[in-house]
């Protein structure tokens, strides 16, 4: 287990004041003058990325939002324009790979793409800040990955959950060693405790962060399989999806985020992504709040033959399965109803245990479709209406 930063062991009281006086220095002095707590952000709009991208288009680049030492940019799916800065760890990305043991002496090979998106440079950026060398990989050409690890004595990878897989299979089939290669810290798609566990069978330590191109690291694991503990850089609110309203402790709701970044200051960011608060205090000595992972897309209710079905709904069905790693539902018209279909990956054979459970969470009868692990898109889609 890593060593906690300073700033990441302190009190609550200790972390509100810093972080209350790191924001109102990024708000005009009205907006700033409202804010006696952290939770009097609830006060103000949350931006979410459909207006920031017109925003953008009506006022290029950053639709008019004030930036400062901007050295690089980017541009995301949507079009979205995203900003990099000047200085080490602009997106605050070390603190994930300090928590995965990653630092000087380590060879980093960085599989996260440099092309458009900040992905590459987000991660390369943070490994130079934690004192590691970067072999500037981005995805593909597998073959030549295998080889760089080998002739570079890689030691950590950084990229997709998946693409790790894909490589060691690689080196399996080239009959090549990758002895070095012992840590590994994942993002941009999930990581399921099988994967985790099949890299951990070959001596390969794996955690994941979670993070946007919009904010940066948002929080990151210390402790394989245990809730993310948000970063220190980052103000956290989970609240009702479309609104700006917390929700209850423990529910699901939408991840809404202010980084601490003067640089370029988005306040009450919505990431369109679902997660939930966990309460408690990490084995690890971090005490800043925890996330359960990522819990499906906030934009993803679908209705179906009258009725919604959210992706915390097919999030319970999965949890409720151990043999299920993963769910999808898909939703068409014959040209008279609507029909679902729920594809789930599981090594079973037999889906009449699975109908009870598809009624009582789904609220729904559904055609029932085991498919192969590993055979789902990875593209974050739970419900994909094909109608």
């Amino acid at each position: 287990m890593s060593t906690p930063d300073p700033r990441e062991t302190r009190s609550a009281d200790a972390r509100e004041a810093d972080q209350l006086a790191q924001l109102k220095q990024q708000l005009p002095p009205e907006a700033a003058s409202q804010l006696s707590s952290l939770s009097d952000l609830t006060a103000l709009p949350v931006l979410r990325k459909s207006e920031l991208s017109k925003a953008q288009a009506a006022n290029p680049p950053f639709g008019g939002i004030a930036t400062d030492g901007i050295t690089r940019l980017f541009q995301s799916p949507g079009p979205i324009y995203e900003p990099g800065g000047e200085g080490a760890d602009w997106w605050r990305f070390a603190s994930a790979l300090r928590a995965a043991g990653i630092g000087a002496g380590d060879v980093v090979q960085n599989t996260f793409s440099y092309h458009f998106t900040p992905a590459g440079a987000m991660f390369e950026s943070a490994a130079i800040a934690v004192g590691a060398q970067v072999f500037a990989a981005g995805p593909g050409q597998t073959e030549l990955q295998v080889r760089a690890a080998k002739d570079l004595a890689v030691t950590a990878y950084a990229g997709t959950p998946d693409y790790l897989g894909a490589i060691l299979a690689k080196a399996d089939e080239m009959k090549v060693d990758l002895p070095h290669l012992t840590k590994a810290l994942v993002s941009g798609g999930p990581l399921f405790p099988a994967v985790r566990q099949a890299y951990a069978a070959r001596g390969i330590t794996c955690l994941q962060c979670y993070g946007t191109a919009d904010v940066g690291n948002i929080a990151y694991e210390t402790v394989a399989d245990a809730p993310m503990i948000v970063d220190e850089g980052a103000v956290v609110e989970i609240v009702t999806p479309g609104t700006g309203n917390p929700v209850a402790m423990g529910d699901i709701g939408e991840v809404v985020v202010t980084p601490l970044n003067p640089s370029y200051p988005l306040i009450r960011f919505a990431t369109g992504d679902l997660s939930a608060v966990v309460p408690g205090t990490s084995p690890c000595g971090r005490t800043n709040m925890r996330l359960a992972g990522w819990k499906g897309r906030a934009d993803q209710a679908t209705k179906i033959k009258g009725m919604f079905v959210r992706p915390e709904q097919v999030a319970s069905l999965v949890a409720r399965h151990p043999e299920v790693t993963r769910a999808r539902v898909e939703v068409s018209h014959d040209g008279q109803r609507d029909e679902m279909v729920v594809k789930l990956e599981t090594q079973a054979t037999d889906e009449a245990p699975f109908n009870a459970s598809v009624r009582d969470l789904l609220k729904l009868n559904g055609t029932i479709e085991l498919v192969s692990p590993g055979s789902l898109p990875r593209d974050g889609v739970v419900i994909a209406d094909l109608r």
